[in-house]
Formats: C-alpha cells, sequence, structure tokens
C-alpha cells in the first residue's frame, strides 16, 4: 500500500459523495456541494442511499448465516461506516474472510478501518479498478481460497461502467472464476423515477468524476444470467427481505438488486 495516495479534492468522487449522503465525515465540500445538488433535484436521494446500505447489511447477514459463506470479495467497497461487510459477517462467523477492492486514494487512507478483523477472520484491502477483474481475482487469491464458495459483492458499482456490455462482461469474468455455491449479490440505481434521472444526468454533466449510469431494472437482473435467483428476485433495494415494519410495503426506491447463486 502506497502510504501517501494523491487525493483529488477538486473534483467529487462518488465513494466520498455517498458517504457525504450516508451522513459520514470522509467528504470534501467539493462532495457536499456535489451531493446537495443531487438532492436539490431529486429530495430521495438520502432515502435511496440508506435504504442501499441496508440492503448491503441484509444480504451479508444473510450469506453468512444462512448459506454459509466464509469469504467476501466487496467490490466498489467505499469509505468505512457502520455495519462494513466484515463487522457484518464475522459478528455470524469470526472465521470470515473478506477482500476489499476501491480505487478511490481516500478509501486506501482509511483501510485501517476495513482492516480490523476478529483474531479468527481476515480482512485485505486492493486499490483496483472494477474494469480489471483478473487483476482483482489474482491478488484477491492471496487472501481468499478461491476454490471455496465466494460472496460477490457489487453494490452500486456497475453504474459507474458506462458500457452495458462491459459492466455484465466483468460480472462473467469475476463469476467465472468462483466455484459452485458462490453467490452474486448487485443492486445499482435504475431508470424509474424521472427526478433522480434529472439529478444524475446534471451531476455528471458538471462534476467531472466519473459518470454513473442507472439502469433498468431487467438490466440489472440480467447481471445474474445463468444463477439460481434468490427470491423475491431483483427488485428496490428497500424491498429485498426487509426488516418486518409497521408498514405492508417498504417505500420503492429508484435502486434495484438481488441475489443469485451459482449452481
Amino acid at each position: 500500500m502506497s502510504t501517501h495516495p494523491e487525493i483529488d479534492t477538486t473534483i467529487p468522487h462518488s465513494a466520498r459523495v455517498w458517504n457525504y449522503l450516508l451522513g459520514g465525515k470522509d467528504n470534501y465540500p467539493v462532495d457536499q456541494l456535489a451531493g446537495d445538488k443531487v438532492c436539490e433535484i431529486f429530495p430521495g436521494m438520502v432515502d435511496l442511499t440508506r435504504h442501499s446500505r441496508y440492503m448491503l447489511t441484509r444480504v451479508v447477514r444473510y450469506l453468512a448465516d444462512d448459506a454459509g459463506i466464509r469469504q467476501f470479495l466487496d467490490i466498489g467497497t467505499g469509505l468505512p461506516t457502520v455495519d462494513n461487510t466484515h463487522e457484518v459477517a464475522q459478528r455470524i462467523a469470526p472465521e470470515s474472510r473478506i477482500v476489499y477492492v476501491d480505487n478511490d486514494p481516500l478509501v486506501l487512507v482509511h483501510a485501517q478501518a476495513l482492516l480490523r478483523s476478529t483474531r479468527e477472520g481476515v480482512t485485505d484491502y486492493i486499490q483496483a479498478d472494477v474494469r480489471d477483474p483478473e487483476a482483482i481475482l489474482a491478488r484477491a487469491s492471496r487472501t481468499l481460497d478461491l476454490s471455496r464458495p465466494v460472496g460477490l459483492m457489487l453494490m452500486g458499482i456497475l453504474g459507474l461502467v458506462g458500457d452495458y456490455d462491459e459492466a455484465r462482461s466483468i460480472v462473467g469474468r469475476l463469476m467465472a472464476a468462483l466455484p459452485s455455491g458462490s453467490h452474486l449479490a448487485v443492486y445499482d440505481g435504475t431508470d424509474t423515477d424521472p427526478d433522480y434521472l434529472e439529478a444524475i444526468a446534471r451531476y455528471n454533466a458538471s462534476s467531472g468524476a466519473v459518470s454513473y449510469t442507472p439502469r433498468s431494472v431487467d438490466q440489472i437482473a440480467r447481471y445474474l444470467d445463468g444463477l439460481d435467483v434468490l427470491e423475491p428476485g431483483v427488485v428496490p433495494v428497500s424491498r429485498w427481505r426487509p426488516e418486518p415494519s409497521p408498514w405492508e410495503e417498504p417505500p420503492a426506491v429508484p435502486g434495484a438488486g438481488g441475489v443469485a447463486r451459482k449452481p
């Protein structure tokens, strides 16, 4: 790991904007401004970020508890918040091994927070780009046993790959390297809300950051092609196995995801 990564504070970065929207402190004024501009057009953005984070927590809990997964490859980690993948997994199975992957230098700075493993388990951090799955797999194999099932987490990251065919290829190449019994968990923003689409379009046009591409629910579902999709399928992130609540159904948000098992 480089001890002095270069952090560009003149343009927003998706991980830092997300951190700001989640109420975190690991962001800069440029990220806060970008997040505020999105929220001006689409006030539901904070709800979307938080429901997305809650889904991640529920997914990891399911994989560690019900599916018996003990290895996780979390690509597009973002900045440490509450209930990171290793914290949720190792509460259930202290021996769990987790590899985080991100390409934001600020995430690298905070990687020590992600590396606080239980004594029985292991966590590691790789600075790499999702567009280079072979490099990710090669480095992850130093920590994970890729002959045993892995929980692959692609949560909110594939929208940063502008070309849909390339995004599907990345998923396919990653899953091809993992054995039967591995699981894929994915979510991304959807094209289901005009205000959300307008907010993202303006963010893309003015931020100077890597553009984000919301996709249709069907396109997100196709990431799971060839796998056994778990109930309830690809649904709004707020409605993937939600916690019991007094409401009949959680609110819909313009983000959808699902989990599938490799047969």
